[in-house]
């Protein structure tokens, strides 16, 4: 098997919200990622799903170390990226970068879009000649579906679409091998949805890149993604490959996400069973004991409320967090 481009290992983003009382006391915790183990291999695409507050942008930003671990590694072929020097981490980002949510926001209002594309270029080839950026620009442009002779446009006279095409340009313009896309087309409109995930997965295959794919849009992560990852409360609920995941989801929580997207055909539509999930997510600053989907879990039992149950092995490439999962050696 090829060796992971990135190994995570019980990685945890905590943020310290504030103190109860007038005087202080004890501390207010959000655990927003709470030890999140996984391997990304190259030229894969994880999906990262689960609902607002779950912890996928969190966790996303922090394997780049945009934010600051409480606890785990990450490991870049073979580097402890938590151990590297400013210079050298500097260095490392040109090997990963990251697509934003809201495109038009991402993009600083007072450049070009060129001069936006360049950016990368300016930082990590200093060496390159005004002449040589200008031609590699224009040629990014018109790999990722923009005319060339829209480099000195501004971002507000692009739409949505074209907005977020600036962004993948200026993402792979240094030819990195990692992509964090921090749901990228979730501001779209459907139609451009689907143009933006092509071009993503066309230029995957074209420039081997990986992805880590953060949506909420299970539909969408199922068309882009090699394996899919769950996740709720900061904790990983089940992981496996893409065709696993969907047709045999195993967590009750999966299985509640899996129901809820929407099939083409209206008859098998109706038909399909659906799994409705009671209450609200709690709040990450008061999570619940144990398992914490136990508050909407419809198999809790007194276990799940005492302790959380481990990530076991539920296949060659599947993995399930649950007490009473319907895992192939039980009943």
């Amino acid at each position: 098997m090829t060796a992971p481009l990135l190994s995570v290992n019980d990685l945890k983003v905590h943020f310290e919200i504030g103190r109860r009382g007038l005087f202080g006391g004890a501390r207010h915790v959000l655990k927003a990622v709470d030890g999140v183990s996984f391997d990304l291999r190259p030229g894969e695409t994880l999906g990262l799903v689960g609902e607002s507050g779950c912890g996928k942008s969190t966790l996303g930003r922090a394997i780049l170390r945009l934010l600051p671990l409480q606890s785990g590694r990450t490991v870049w072929l073979g580097r402890d990226l938590a151990r590297l020097a400013p210079r050298e981490m500097r260095e490392m980002r040109r090997e990963m970068q990251i697509i934003f949510q809201d495109p038009l926001a991402s993009l600083n209002p007072r450049m070009t879009a060129g001069e936006i594309i360049a950016e990368p270029l300016v930082t990590f080839r200093p060496e390159l000649k005004r002449a040589e950026v200008k031609q590699r620009v224009q040629a990014m442009m018109a790999k990722v579906g923009l005319l060339p002779n829209q480099i000195n446009r501004y971002p507000h006279e692009f739409s949505g679409g074209q907005c977020q095409r600036i962004g993948i340009a200026r993402a792979i313009i240094n030819e990195p091998r990692l992509i964090v896309c921090d749901e990228p087309v979730s501001a779209l409109d459907v139609s451009i949805q689907a143009q933006i995930i092509n071009l993503l997965m066309d230029l995957q295959a074209e420039m081997g890149l990986s992805l880590i794919f953060i949506s909420h849009n299970l539909a969408v992560v199922r068309h882009i993604s090699h394996r899919v990852m769950v996740l709720y409360l900061g904790k990983v609920m089940e992981i496996a490959d893409r065709d696993s995941l969907y047709a045999n989801p195993l967590h009750p929580y999966t299985q509640a996400l899996n129901s809820a997207v929407p099939v083409p055909d209206p008859d098998i539509e109706r038909a399909k069973p659906r799994v409705v999930l009671k209450g609200d997510l709690p709040s990450p600053l008061n999570p619940p004991s144990g398992c914490p989907f136990r508050t909407r879990c419809p198999r809790a039992t007194q276990v799940c409320a005492e302790c959380m149950p481990a990530l076991e092995r539920a296949g060659a490439d599947h993995m399930v967090a649950c007490h009473h999962a319907a895992m192939p050696d039980r009943p």
